[in-house]
């Protein structure tokens, strides 16, 4: 029979210049495509047979085979799937995104054990990324007559009779100068076991006579729990995630139901090195059907769970027409909701029965966990759950753990926040609840401040910023109140000497019991920006103005019970002047911040060592 010449529809010629030039940002694709096509193939077959078993021959083994051939520069790219006839010819590949594996699904009444990769639409024309001519022999299933479909991609193709022994569909592609490094054996390889190792068709590499499969025809994800070992687990952890550590924590499920979904996801026991990358990218890899498809799908893990590492396997996932992008669909944001809810409940579980090894997990990723608290209101309670903090007197608490332990009648969980714990440890603000045994949380990571300002409470209980407000706290055991009308009286005409001499610098001076042995510290007054926040937002340009703050003086220390007596001795002492400039600038080093002018602090620091200490 002569051959048959047709024309592409009027916007294929576009369409292909597009798919072979722009489509693609990877033009090893086109591999993956073809193999997906040739699976796809096998497996509608192999489904045909349970209601038309003459389709399956007796002894065929469905396979997929790469034949090289460097003297005719061509790879040939086999299957013994369902093949195709003249007019599936002219229907699947005649037009561009015509998808036969949607017409067949289509057809089918009972579509739960159809498991179908692939579209033999636009994916078949990344051939012609590779390839200046392609050429097709098929034959179908159950009919003995074979075609010939061979085009250069330029408009039109040939449709002609030939002769084929077996069914399944023959692919030549007639490489380009620039795509013969396509024809090594190596390249090939690399290239099934990076998109194609877990299809469940074997694919074979021929030589001669010899065959070299290269995949493992098995999807780790899809077996028993039960039938896998620790060591297999960890191997495929350190393939998936390309790592040398072994993994602290494996994820394997697999959600049915209205969408179904397979996960084996691992928690590195090492920080990966990307962790703290800007972008903040997770590295899941996403299959369809058992098909790699891409591993930068940034919707299917919020970026606080980036550290997880593995494979998410979708059955009902829809990809655009290049594979590369995923839609916007209902179907991947409850994919995402179920993997974020069980990776939650394992770490919960994780925390819970053995809390050694939940620690190790915190100390590498716990930085990152907290970033969800400030980023997702919708899981933040379970993330509550899972932080772990140090605090005045415990390491690696619960916040839990530090309510069972609160004190009778305290309604707030305590935090003061700054650059490290030592710094914390010796600041002025900690002394009083320190000094009535009140834990306090004490929190060094910059994420800290950010999601404490979006958070009122845990379980009823408030946080509250020791450097905030009014302390409120309880009598110390050891505090004696003794304050007689002469003392209170002398309190409160310092507090306004205080405030006057200091108009301008601060917004408030009063007595505290916050205070222990320091005799001074600042405090952000109530509803005011904590201030370790403003410090962060000042460093990051989202804060320009410099609050005022309220100094808190110690009513027990000597310092200030000096200065009281000499104000009350002789109200025009300029030293007193001097002191009150020094003791506001003694807060802001306790403080951690500089003072205003270093040149004036020294001269008076100097002119009170020279005149000796402030009266007993």
């Amino acid at each position: 029979m002569k051959e048959e010449q047709f024309q592409f529809q009027a916007e294929v010629t576009k369409l292909l210049n597009i798919v072979t030039h722009a489509l693609y940002s990877d033009r090893d694709v086109f591999l993956r495509e073809l193999i997906s096509n040739a699976a796809d193939a096998c497996d509608k077959r192999r489904y045909l047979t349970l209601t038309n078993p003459e389709i399956q021959g007796s002894s065929d083994t469905y396979k997929i085979t790469l034949r090289p051939d460097p003297s005719l520069t061509t790879l040939t790219l086999t299957d013994n799937g369902i093949g195709m006839n003249r007019d599936e010819l002219i229907t699947n590949l005649g037009t561009i995104a015509h998808s036969g594996t949607s017409s067949f699904i289509d057809k089918l009444k009972d579509k739960s054990d159809v498991n179908l990769i692939g579209q033999f639409g636009v994916g078949f024309y990344s051939a012609f990324m590779v390839a200046s001519k392609v050429v097709l022999i098929t034959r179908k299933a159950g009919e003995e007559q074979a075609w010939r479909w061979s085009s250069e991609g330029l408009g039109s193709y040939e449709i002609s009779e030939t002769t084929k022994e077996t069914c399944g569909t023959e692919i030549t592609l007639y490489l380009k100068e620039d795509a013969k490094d396509y024809l090594e054996e190596s390249r090939l390889s690399h290239i099934v076991k990076t998109y194609s190792d877990h299809i469940s068709i074997p694919i074979v590499l021929q030589k001669g006579q010899d065959e070299v499969s290269l995949n493992t025809a098995s999807a780790l994800w899809t077996r028993p729990k039960n039938e896998i070992s620790a060591e297999t687990y960890r191997d495929f952890y350190r393939q998936v995630a390309y790592a040398f550590d072994d993994p602290a924590l494996t994820i394997h499920f697999k959600a049915e139901g209205m969408i179904e979904y397979a996960a084996l996801l691992f928690v590195p026991s090492a920080r990966p090195l990307d962790l703290f990358n800007p972008e903040r990218a997770n590295k899941l890899k996403l299959h369809v059907k058992k098909v790699f498809i891409t591993d930068n799908c940034q919707d299917l893990l919020p970026s606080y769970l980036r550290f997880l590492r593995g494979v998410v396997d979708s059955e009902d996932l829809p990809l655009n027409i290049s594979r590369e992008m995923l839609q916007k669909n209902p179907v991947l944001t409850k994919i995402r909701a179920g993997l974020v809810k069980k990776i939650l409940e394992e770490l919960v579980d994780l925390a819970s029965t053995k809390p050694e090894a939940y620690a190790s997990l915190w100390s590498n990723f716990g930085l990152v966990l907290k970033e969800g608290l400030y980023e997702d209101d919708q899981y933040r309670p379970q993330l509550l759950e899972l932080c772990r903090f140090t605090t005045s007197t415990h390491s690696l608490v619960s916040l839990k753990d530090y309510i069972g332990r609160m004190k009778e009648g305290q309604e707030a969980i305590y935090y003061i926040s700054g650059e490290t714990e030592e710094s914390l440890r010796h600041s002025p603000q900690l002394e009083g609840f320190e000094n009535r045994g009140i834990e306090v949380l004490l929190l060094t990571d910059p994420v800290d401040d950010f999601w404490l300002s979006s958070l009122n409470e845990f379980q009823g209980k408030s946080f509250k910023s020791v450097t905030q407000g009014t302390a409120d706290l309880p009598q110390a055991t050891d505090d004696k109140n003794t304050k007689s009308p002469e003392d209170s009286a002398q309190e409160e005409t310092l507090l306004a000497f205080m405030k006057k001499t200091l108009e301008g610098k601060v917004k408030d001076v009063r007595m505290t019991n916050r205070l222990s042995k320091s005799p001074v510290c600042l405090v952000a007054d109530e509803g005011d920006i904590d201030l370790r926040l403003e410090k962060l937002l000042k460093q990051h340009g989202r804060l320009t103005t410099q609050s005022l703050r309220v100094l808190e003086l110690n009513p027990h220390h000597p310092l200030i019970n000096g200065m009281g007596k000499d104000f009350q001795a002789n109200q025009q002492d300029p030293k007193l002047v001097t002191m009150a400039s020094l003791l506001f600038d003694l807060a802001k080093i306790s403080q951690g911040e500089h003072v205003d002018d270093t040149q004036d602090f020294t001269e008076k620091f100097s002119s009170i060592l020279m005149g000796g200490t402030l009266a007993a």
